[in-house]
């Protein structure tokens, strides 16, 4: 099977809770419903249904200020993930409880509840729409000059940031229906990423930017990142190389 080289990985995102900030391993696990605890866990509205019954940083802006990052230790059971730290934007140290549940619910509106899911499930976890989520520094660098300011990578919640070859004029749209093998894993890209008012916001200071919605909408309309679905499972770590393969 032929292989060409398109990239390397440069960063890689994983957010154990959804809408929480997240952290960047230099090494990764990809199952095939994604990263290994990505959007494993998530608060909901237990008034509402399926996807509806997620709360995120569209309702609550406040959540990307909160950190949450897995403490690996023993082996954990199989059908349970590792414990959590999270941090808040205070500094607080928390973990997944009820301590947790009400300092959050003080700036809500709806009742939430505490959903965790299991690492051997066979759905996307809390993931949007496909296990993984991929912006390449070319579609990142062309935003930028739309946008006219530097943007962090971070407004976008992608799982990997891929480093082109400068050499190979590869736009966002020539992944689209290939294989991707990326470090022991592959990955088929399904299609465009749909934005939405998230991305308005800024990862540390929480100011809106309504504007770059708009630029995004007119250049790319709305599209920004790729999303992929899992082919063969398998680690990734930085530095991995990018191939279309097939």
């Amino acid at each position: 099977m032929s292989r060409s080289v398109v990239g390397v990985v440069s960063r890689l995102y994983r957010y154990p809770v959804k809408s929480f900030a997240g952290e960047s391993p230099n090494r990764v696990r990809i199952e095939r419903y994604g990263l290994y605890g990505d959007r494993s866990h998530a608060f909901v509205d237990g008034t509402k249904q399926g996807w509806e019954r997620y709360v995120t940083a569209r309702q609550l802006p406040h959540m990307l200020a909160w950190k949450a990052e897995f403490v690996f230790g023993p082996e954990p059971p199989a059908d349970e993930f590792p414990p959590l730290r999270i941090t808040s934007p205070q500094g607080e140290t928390f973990g997944w409880d009820e301590r947790l549940l009400q300092t959050v619910q003080r700036g809500a509106k709806p009742v939430l509840s505490l959903e965790r899911h299991r690492p051997d499930s066979a759905d996307l976890l809390a993931v949007d729409a496909e296990s993984v989520l991929i912006v390449t520094d070319r579609s990142l660098a062309q935003l930028e000059r739309s946008w006219g300011k530097s943007l962090d990578p971070r407004r976008f919640r992608p799982n990997l940031i891929v480093k082109t070859d400068e050499r190979l004029s590869l736009e966002d749209g020539d992944w689209i229906g290939r294989t991707a093998s990326i470090g022991e894993a592959e990955l088929l890209v399904r299609g465009p990423c749909e934005r939405c008012t998230m991305i308005t916001i800024d990862p540390d200071t929480l100011e809106r930017s309504p504007a770059l919605l708009k630029t995004v909408n007119a250049a790319y309309g709305l599209c920004f990142g790729l999303y992929a679905t899992v082919v063969k499972p398998g680690d990734v770590k930085l530095g991995d190389a990018v191939a279309f393969v097939g």
